[in-house]
């Protein structure tokens, strides 16, 4: 999953090397085509458009036949080509700076296309999680967060679940995604449901033995 613009991560996707005991079950990005589709509308881009296109082309070919249609409908396909190449770019873009991370510990979030950030969200702050399955396997995995627990929304997008107003930050448009979900969920359960070991002072230790 490396990159030569992240030449200074010590693990791709992670700002530093994972503690003693935590170790890494899973890397991934998102799908630059779903990601264009799903966060950067490129599905309503290429309705807009085909939409003006058709409606532009019969209107030529009520005044001038075919000649018209073509006359009246091709000068916009290439404004609408230009507009989708745009949304992909970005929607790449995103995809390429993009390191989601599953470990034993936490969830970690390497995003930000010009602005690289990291969210390291450990599975306690986790309340829920929810699966957005698609066709083809691929789908958004989200997580509800904890009340104490707070991420911008604005920060965070696209990497977010769409539509909801509390910041759900979410793994998007990866391929495989219910296999991934399963694996969060028993990370998380494995996780949660150990028990902690809290270390006694040096003289809480000798009173004890007394």
């Amino acid at each position: 999953m490396a990159d030569d613009d992240f030449n200074f991560e010590p693990v791709p996707g992670l700002p530093a090397l994972p503690p003693k005991g935590e170790t890494i079950l899973w890397q991934g990005r998102p799908s630059t085509l779903r990601l264009a589709r799903e966060a950067f509308g490129l599905d309503w881009l290429a309705f807009y458009f085909a939409a003006l296109v058709f409606w532009r082309a019969s209107v030529g070919f009520g005044e001038a036949g075919l000649a018209g249609a073509l006359a009246y409908g091709l000068p916009y396909i290439l404004p609408g080509l230009i507009a989708a190449l745009i949304l992909l770019a970005m929607a790449w873009a995103q995809a390429r700076a993009t390191v989601y991370t599953i470990t034993t510990s936490r969830v970690a979030m390497r995003i930000g296309a010009a602005l690289s950030v990291t969210f390291n969200i450990p599975f306690p702050q986790v309340a829920s999680a929810s699966l957005d399955l698609r066709k083809g396997g691929s789908g958004t995995v989200a997580l509800k967060l904890a009340p104490e627990a707070r991420i911008s929304y604005l920060i965070a997008w696209p990497h977010v679940r769409p539509w909801y107003f509390v910041t759900q930050p979410a793994l998007r448009c990866i391929p495989d995604a219910e296999r991934v979900a399963k694996l969060l969920a028993q990370a998380a359960e494995t996780r949660l449901s150990r028990p902690e070991v809290m270390a006694m002072p040096t003289s809480a230790v000798a009173v004890a033995a007394e």
